[in-house]
């Protein structure tokens, strides 16, 4: 029988650096009540000038494998979703891996944008059922805040930067993932995009004049598809899994936007105690969202073992994910080191120690 893939293990780091919505005044014409009445958003989170998309993947890693009780080099894989990379080559994974310590994984970055994380949790939970790994590690991670054109009123007000993971672990045990749901639809691709930098519109001069290296994004027309696409990827995933939207415990959607986030629950049907949502404490964190948001709701107590969770995201492309996972771990093996009293899933300042495992 084919063994299923558990997760073991979890993990997120926030910078520490925070910018407020009154932060945001001094830049463009705009104020707290319009951006939270918007939005949902108060502040996000910034990386410092000397944290990368590689050290941010690093801090809430470390943390994944501590709570699992695993040591790097058990990893077989490495898999980085992110739309945000270090360089556009090599693949920032290879670079996490290293950092890690992890010599024998194998790596690979995935963008699907904000629905990269669970992109990650599909093809990672393939490579375990299938018997050839054992181990795969899933970061989800951005730092967006290098991306933002900072005069553009339409996004800057949106994004944060974050990292979240899991550990992905064969076992016999019942449980992992139960059912999932990838979607994407081309004809949007103009939806959410940093124009240049690519093969079609090559770096210059001009084009970094032009700001064309910065997200450029058309809201309303994204609002419509999001709010009609993650509703539609939940049902398929819980259909999938042979579950309905009563069976989940947890409801666990990318944190792009409260109005999104509350049109879906409508939807469904999706009682309010059952909808974790973080939101007004980092923005849109892309694809670190999802795992972020988990990892704040079993700090929280809100998931338990046994428990059914869904996980729904939409990003640019258009691109859709969800999955149903059947959580097994104890929630309480994860702690922060002597000296710090936050539980794993709290922001953590720059200089904390590693969370440990019991």
């Amino acid at each position: 029988m084919a063994p299923n893939a558990l997760i073991t293990g979890w993990g997120m780091y926030a910078p520490s650096r925070i910018m407020t919505n009154e932060d945001l005044t001094k830049l463009v014409d705009t104020s707290d009540e319009w951006i939270v009445s918007r939005t949902g958003i108060r502040e996000r989170r910034i990386a410092a000038d000397d944290e990368t998309t590689t050290s941010l993947s690093v801090r809430c890693a470390t943390d994944a494998l501590a709570v699992a009780g695993l040591d790097p080099m058990e990893l077989d894989l490495v898999i980085v979703a992110t739309c945000s990379p270090d360089y556009p080559l090599p693949a920032t994974s290879v670079t996490v891996a290293t950092a890690l310590g992890a010599t024998r994984a194998a790596g690979f970055d995935l963008q699907a944008a904000c629905s990269g994380f669970l992109y990650g949790i599909a093809t990672g939970s393939s490579f375990i059922s299938s018997g050839m790994y054992r181990n795969v590690l899933v970061i989800g991670v951005e730092v967006l805040s290098r991306f933002i054109n900072w005069s553009d009123r339409n996004t800057c007000v949106l994004f944060g930067d974050g990292a979240g993971a899991v550990l992905l672990q064969a076992s016999d045990q019942p449980g992992g993932l139960l059912g999932f749901n990838l979607f994407s639809d081309g004809t949007g691709y103009e939806g959410i995009i940093v124009p240049a930098g690519g093969s079609v519109c090559p770096a210059s001069p001009q084009t970094s004049a032009d700001a064309k290296h910065f997200i450029q994004m058309a809201g309303r027309e994204v609002y419509k598809y999001a709010t009609r696409q993650m509703a539609d990827s939940a049902v398929d995933a819980l259909r999938n899994a042979g579950l309905t939207v009563d069976d989940v415990d947890q409801f666990v959607f990318h944190q792009a936007n409260l109005r999104i986030i509350e049109n879906v629950q409508k939807q469904l049907e999706i009682p309010a105690e059952k909808l974790f949502v973080n939101i007004e404490k980092y923005g849109n964190t892309s694809a670190a969202s999802v795992p972020m948001a988990l990892v704040e709701a079993v700090a929280a107590g809100r998931v338990k073992p046994g428990d059914k969770v869904l996980m729904v995201a939409f990003g640019a492309g258009y691109t859709a994910g969800a999955a149903v996972v059947e959580w097994t771990a104890d929630p309480n093996r994860a702690f922060l080191a002597p000296g710090e009293q936050t539980r794993l899933g709290q922001p953590r300042r720059s200089t904390a120690e590693p969370a440990l495992a019991r």
